[in-house]
């Protein structure tokens, strides 16, 4: 590439619209630096954690860079809250509760029991959730893992798990407890979308970006998420109401399942002996996503903003503290429920404005553009769109109720991104003029404006180096003035793409683990989604499963469209080729860790028919891409 690819410091129009930030808002206000800080007891003596390989996979040193004053290349707000997330070790949450914090995206919440402890979620990967327990153990003694808790589906709460427990551990009786339909939902979302959400997740959490004042500050919700083993361990053990009680190792818990608020499958916990509430990802110190920027099912704010109105009645008149698995707890009564009621009236808010002014007309962009927090909501710190963002949740909002379209038909058949930019680019006179144009918006300060049009150039004419470098620069300009940290990361990962090609996906949701914990009707569910469909539309191929100690079930690829039916009625086709074996032998093949021939060669599998058809029929799966473009076509 022979243009420019450093990042560009802050133009004045963005240095000064920080600026009228810091002015606006309460930066003498020192509560939550004193609650971040509050209870600490020492972090690691060794601050880069490795893998097995000596692969980095967090370095809790590469945000000291936030103790200088706020640049002008950053939001003052958001700097303010990475600070205060970039604050990690193990701190004292009450006696007998205490967090691990800043050893990842999410916080490890660890209950001394009478024997050993109960880990609460367990960060993203086995490598954090180790070194967290190692720190905890180095300050309070070598106490056993007696449970394990996964507040909800999301793998920054349970991939972690065998840094803290073993298989051996949980069939010894070692309780892994979890909402009801915690699994399904777990493996679901990090395989079904998995690889086009762990693309977008690169962008959202900008792993990959430099850290830095002009880089990755943070993310809003934590800092980034780490690249280590993601794992899971089963859960054994399944909260299903509100109002269950549980003791394990002496450790007595109430529990308000909320399905459908910050995960499809969550809930709270109540610690009477110890007057704390974990609020799980609930209510935490930002504004959250209804729909997260990596790609999601869009959650529903007013069940969120119920469930927050009956954690204050089941809980707030017997809770002196709420903890939660990000961010920094809040003390004393009159605050959590100060608290709790903020954060419910926020997602409360949000919804009933947006209905009401899509109910009058409005579009997801033009609410978008005009709804704005009660004075009251926001001057509260806690309420900032640090990770969602009023913008972007309330265009979910409008998704939600009535999806992608507006209504005007003129949006109904649009030409997809290439085709329009060719056009667009041809009515506005060439790509020499729409950057002359370009280019003076961009010096008038317009760097939205800029991202927009030169988009179509770039799309148009994905060589022009003068539209790339062009359109870097006004992403990383609009990057730099951005409070919410994944939309920082969005634009300053755009722009590093733009100038150094493609990065990837530096974490893997779907593991071996993850891959493990499917169903059998999820493996096929998942094959299903891989058939080239033009490819195989002539394809008429059926190939039966006898599963040894199980089921029979046939898969049949026709129309383009793979199905699976259990049984051997009269809705199943006559098979091509039979195979009995055993339902390992049917995983590995399914996963592709073993193949037709491997399969064949095996004693324990018997064959009868054409094996080819077999091989055919996987001929006809595509690979999913990890690297797919994002902002170029």
């Amino acid at each position: 590439m022979s243009w420019n690819t450093e990042a560009r410091q802050a133009e004045p129009a963005v240095a000064r619209a920080n600026e009228a930030v810091r002015r606006r808002f309460p930066f003498a206000d020192t509560q939550d630096l004193q609650d971040a800080r509050r209870g600490f007891m020492g972090t690691a003596g060794e601050h880069v954690i490795k893998d097995a390989d000596g692969r980095t996979v967090w370095d809790l040193d590469a945000y000291g860079f936030l103790a200088q004053e706020c640049p002008a290349s950053a939001n003052p707000s958001l700097w303010r809250q990475s600070r205060l997330c970039s604050e990690h070790g193990l701190f004292e949450v009450t006696e007998g509760i205490y967090q691990v914090r800043g050893f990842d995206l999410s916080n490890m919440t660890i209950v001394e029991g009478e024997r050993g402890i109960l880990v609460i979620d367990p960060l993203l990967c086995a490598e954090t959730a180790a070194a967290g327990l190692a720190l905890y153990r180095g300050h309070r003694g070598d106490r056993p893992v007696t449970a394990v808790l996964y507040t909800h589906s999301h793998a920054d709460h349970f991939g972690g798990v065998r840094g803290v427990v073993t298989d051996a551990d949980v069939a010894a009786g070692v309780p892994v407890f979890a909402p009801q339909g915690f699994l399904e939902h777990a493996v679901s979302e990090n395989v079904y979308a998995g690889t086009a959400m762990g693309r977008r997740a690169a962008y959202m959490y900008g792993a990959a970006l430099p850290k830095g004042e002009r880089g990755q500050v943070g993310a809003g919700l934590g800092q980034t998420t780490s690249t280590g083993a993601v794992t899971l361990i089963p859960p054994t053990a399944h909260i299903t109401r509100t109002g269950q009680t549980e003791t394990v190792d002496g450790i007595r818990m109430v529990f308000q399942l909320t399905p459908g608020t910050e995960a499809p499958a969550e809930l709270n916990i109540h610690f009477p002996d110890h007057a704390a509430l974990c609020m799980a990802e609930n209510a935490t110190h930002n504004l959250h996503n209804l729909l997260t920027l990596r790609g999601a099912q869009v959650r529903d704010p007013r069940v969120w903003a119920r469930y927050l109105t009956e954690a204050v009645d089941l809980f707030a008149a017997s809770s002196d503290l709420a903890f939660a698995s990000h961010h920094w707890p809040v003390w004393g009564r009159e605050r959590v429920v100060e608290f709790l009621s903020e954060q419910r009236d926020l997602y409360a808010y949000l919804h009933d404005q947006t209905l009401r002014m899509l109910n009058q007309g409005l579009t997801g962009l033009e609410i978008a553009e005009r709804l704005e927090l009660p004075p009251a909501l926001e001057r509260a710190w806690h309420t900032h769109g640090y990770y969602g963002s009023v913008s972007h949740n309330t265009k979910a909002i409008y998704q939600r109720y009535l999806g992608w379209f507006d209504g005007n038909p003129a949006h109904l058949w649009e030409y997809p991104p290439v085709e329009s930019a060719q056009r667009y680019v041809d009515f506005m006179g060439g790509a020499g003029e729409v950057l002359r144009r370009a280019r003076q918006a961009y010096a008038d300060g317009d760097h939205r404006w800029v991202a927009q049009v030169v988009g179509h150039v770039v799309f148009a004419e994905p060589d022009n180096g003068e539209a790339r470098e062009l359109q870097a620069d006004a992403l990383e300009q609009l990057g730099y003035g951005s409070e919410n940290g994944t939309w920082r990361n969005f634009y300053l990962m755009g722009a590093y793409e733009l100038r150094h090609g493609p990065v990837g996906t530096p974490t893997v949701a779907a593991s071996p683990d993850v891959l493990a914990a499917l169903t059998l009707d999820q493996l096929f569910d998942a094959l299903a989604i891989r058939v080239d469909g033009p490819r195989s539309w002539d394809a008429d191929i059926a190939v039966r499963w006898n599963i040894t100690k199980g089921d029979t079930v046939t898969l049949r690829l026709r129309n383009g469209v793979l199905t699976h039916v259990r049984g051997t009625g009269p809705a199943v086709a006559d098979p091509d080729v039979e195979i009995t074996l055993a339902e390992t032998d049917l995983r590995d093949l399914l996963l592709g860790t073993l193949g037709p021939a491997d399969l064949a060669a095996k004693d324990t599998v018997e064959i009868t028919g054409d094996t080819g058809r077999l091989t055919e029929l996987l001929g006809f799966l595509s690979t999913p891409d990890p690297d797919f473009a994002i902002v170029t076509p």
